[in-house]
């Protein structure tokens, strides 16, 4: 009789076990019951229009699942897209540098910015939350005390068009975020960085008794997160055509919130980039087919509030059951 109990167990395959798949299942139910209560959800303009939307977030998501697979976070990548807009902004039109050199001026910034917060929190031992904290409040008012209230239009023509063009009818800035998805999801399944991300986020006293780089791999993914940070700073102003100080605000949460729900744990030691995709396609496409069908935003909020207490739900009684 026991025997037979536990054959169907057996019988299930693993991967249908994994967070990834439950989510893209719940994906796969919420678009059609959205489709159906609206025919404008699933044509292929909307869903390109809500990949070029999305972008911006889905870049800071890459590097951020790294960061929380350490058992980390960084509240300032908010804040460092509006520094880093700022600073392409004000370099090219004030400082006179050609733009190009401007671009690449505003990825160094958040580059630094990112690597600040790394050296601080591997160097002093400040607790990242306290770290990005504080960076979140300095990289804003530098932002704000750099504008003065003062946004930059004018770019020329060929600057739109990472954020307004399209290849073969696909958004540039979603063709890049997929090359970089490809490369960061490689780079954590099969590279002897992505283990060290695993085992820091898993037991960080072991990883450094095992001789492991330690703090010069949280170094990297701090980093890291700034010059995604940085780039979605580019692409957003590309995408808008001006330069605010105010770009990036809440950020944070949204790139947080896509991490989580695509079954990283807060914890760190798990996580795929496969789920951050999903997660990030989930929230996007929940807000615009609410949207839709005359869901208000408020209401909006509480559906993805829902989503994600039944994300972390679900990953919860998933690891129990695999310890």
């Amino acid at each position: 009789m026991s025997l037979a109990a536990e054959a169907p167990a057996r019988a299930i395959p693993w991967w249908l076990k994994r967070h990834e798949t439950l989510l893209l299942i719940i994906l796969v139910i919420a678009l059609a019951g959205l489709g159906a209560a609206n025919e404008r959800f699933l044509t292929v303009d909307n869903l390109l229009n809500q990949g070029r939307l999305m972008t911006e977030i889905g870049l800071i998501a890459l590097p951020m699942t790294f960061v929380i697979i350490t058992g980390g976070i960084d509240l300032s990548v908010g804040a460092v897209v509006g520094l880093c807009a700022i600073m392409l902004g004000y370099s090219w039109k004030n400082f006179g540098f050609p733009l190009p050199v401007a671009i690449v001026f505003a990825l160094a910034v958040g580059g630094v910015a990112g690597f600040v917060n790394g050296l601080v929190i591997t160097r002093i031992k400040v607790p990242p939350l306290i770290m990005t904290i504080a960076t979140l409040a300095l990289y804003r008012g530098l932002a704000e005390g750099i504008s003065q209230a003062h946004s930059v239009r004018g770019y020329p023509e060929w600057f739109y068009v990472l954020g307004q063009g399209d290849l073969f009818g696909v958004p540039t800035q979603l063709i890049v975020l997929m090359i970089l998805m490809l490369v960061a999801g490689v780079a954590l399944d099969r590279t002897t960085f992505g283990r060290t991300l695993y085992a820091i986020g898993a037991n960080e006293t072991a990883a450094r008794f095992s001789a492991l780089s330690v703090d010069r791999v949280k170094l990297i993914v701090y980093t890291l997160s700034g010059l995604a940070s940085g780039l979605a700073a580019i692409v957003l102003v590309s995408r808008v055509t001006t330069t605010r100080m105010d770009m990036g605000m809440g950020y944070e949460l949204d790139v947080i919130a896509a991490v989580v729900l695509g079954g990283t744990s807060i914890f760190g030691g798990s996580g795929t980039i496969w789920g951050t995709a999903i997660g990030l396609a989930m929230i996007q496409l929940l807000k615009n087919g609410l949207a839709l069908t005359g869901v208000k935003g408020d209401a909006t909020i509480v559906v993805i509030g829902v989503a994600l207490i039944l994300s972390v739900l679900i990953a919860s009684s998933l690891q129990r059951r695999r310890d």
